[in-house]
Parts: C-alpha cells; sequence; structure tokens
C-alpha cells in the first residue's frame, strides 16, 4: 500500500521555530547574566552587617556595599543568601561573583582577590568580673565565644590552648556574655559598637583587647560575571568618590 509522507515545509518550519525559541531564551539568559553582579551573603550574619528576613537580604552593611559596587559596574545587584558552608561551594561554580568584607585567611579557596578597601577591627571583649587579657596570649586555655564555621588565625596559632565556645551567631555570644555563661568573646569593632548603642543588653566589660586592625577584601569567582580587575576599579571608585565612607557613616550615627 502506498503511503504520501507528510510534507517537508511544516517540519522545517517546526525546526526553525523551536530553534529561533531557544536563540531567544539563551540570549535572554546571556542578556540577564552579563547585567547582574551576584553577591553572596552568609546566613548567620547580622546587622550592622546584614538584615535577613524570610532568606532575603533587606538591609545592613552588605547591601549597601553590594549595591555600591554594582552601580560602578553599571550591573544589577542580586544577593544569594548561604550558609557559610554552601557559600565557598557558590563561588567555586560561579554561582555567586563575589564575597566582600573577608579576607583569604577565613575563607581559603581557588578564588582571586579585590584590593584591601573595608577597615575591620577584630576584638576580644571581656566581662569585667574576668581578668582583663592584655595579649592574645593571656587567652590560653580560656573558653571564649567564637562563630561555628568562622576561622580565627592568630588564635588557631596557639594549638590546643585556643579553647573554642562555638555558638551560631556574635549576637549569641553577646547574651552568653551577659547572662555569664561565658567570660570572653571573639567579635568585630563594627559589631560591638553597633549592638552596644542599642542599649539593651546589661552588659558590663573591659576595654576592648584589639587583636588586628585590617582592610578587608572581595572574593572574586574565577567562574563568574566579573573579574578581578573590573571589581578593583569598582572598589577604587567607591573609595576616592567617598561613597563608602558614606555608608560607613550611616551605622555610626
Amino acid at each position: 500500500m502506498h503511503t504520501t509522507p507528510p510534507p517537508a515545509i511544516p517540519r522545517l518550519l517546526q525546526a526553525g521555530l523551536r530553534l529561533a525559541l531557544a536563540a531567544a531564551v539563551w540570549t535572554a539568559a546571556g542578556c540577564v547574566q552579563a547585567g547582574e553582579l551576584v553577591l553572596t551573603v552568609d546566613t548567620g550574619t547580622e546587622m550592622p552587617f546584614a538584615k535577613i528576613e524570610d532568606g532575603k537580604l533587606t538591609g545592613g552593611l552588605h547591601k549597601d556595599l553590594g549595591e555600591a559596587l554594582a552601580r560602578a559596574l553599571g550591573r544589577t545587584p542580586v544577593f544569594l543568601v548561604l550558609p557559610r558552608k554552601r557559600i565557598e561551594h557558590a563561588l567555586e561554580t560561579g554561582d555567586a561573583d563575589v564575597l566582600c568584607m573577608y579576607i583569604p585567611a577565613w575563607v581559603p579557596g581557588p578564588y582571586d582577590w579585590s584590593r584591601p578597601f573595608f577597615p575591620h577591627s577584630e576584638v576580644v571583649i571581656a566581662d569585667r568580673r574576668a581578668a582583663r587579657p592584655k595579649r592574645v596570649r593571656d587567652l590560653a586555655g580560656q573558653r571564649i565565644g567564637t562563630v561555628l564555621g568562622y576561622r580565627y588565625p592568630e588564635f588557631e596559632a596557639m594549638g590546643s590552648d585556643f579553647v573554642r565556645e562555638d555558638t551560631l551567631s556574635a549576637e549569641s555570644n553577646l547574651r552568653k556574655l551577659a547572662a555569664g555563661r561565658i567570660q570572653y568573646a571573639i567579635t568585630s569593632s563594627v559589631f560591638l559598637d553597633y549592638r552596644l548603642k542599642q542599649g539593651d543588653l546589661p552588659l558590663a566589660l573591659h576595654e576592648p583587647l584589639l587583636v588586628k586592625f585590617f582592610r578587608a577584601q572581595c572574593a572574586v569567582s574565577r567562574r563568574g560575571r566579573v573579574r578581578l580587575p573590573e571589581l578593583d576599579r569598582a572598589v577604587a571608585q567607591i573609595v576616592k568618590d567617598n561613597t563608602l565612607a558614606q555608608i560607613l557613616q550611616r551605622y555610626k550615627k
């Protein structure tokens, strides 16, 4: 029995439509990706660094800084809020472009690092009922409030004499200090100043021990949407035009 083959033209038209649709989707995705700057933020980050609500970044230094860098790059900021252990994977795969306000010792990995620019002081706070440490070594053998997953190179150099008392956040450490459950904690001076101004915790502390002052950086994914020279130019711009200084001033009031 003879059968007539289906017309070739409709098949060609269908194939052409499929190719056109695929090309349109690919082009749109490419344009979106090219116009984004994806910044990752740790879920454990607190104000003044980050305000996280329902898994989304809604305020804080990370948001202000990310928006400033994106403007300088002519891109749209996208914030990817992840647990600390997933942040490194996101940078390695290119799911995130940058992680800011860190240093290489905290997040070792195959990343490029921007110029240092964000002022940061790491301090030890001590309850007034405890001896005031004058140097890091004075804390050997003492339980020290730390944040789970965070690295403390200056203390880790003490080996087994560094006794971590891990909790999920810097805020938890302050509350443990206020409750007398620990006597010492490592934190950021920016976070400490911000929380003390809130005036809602009954803390009686010695003058903080400065562990180190440094300028934090941004880790740049080698598989992301932005290259290190681009980000360095953006950093230089927000420093030069005082955008960074203005951001920092907002959280000192």
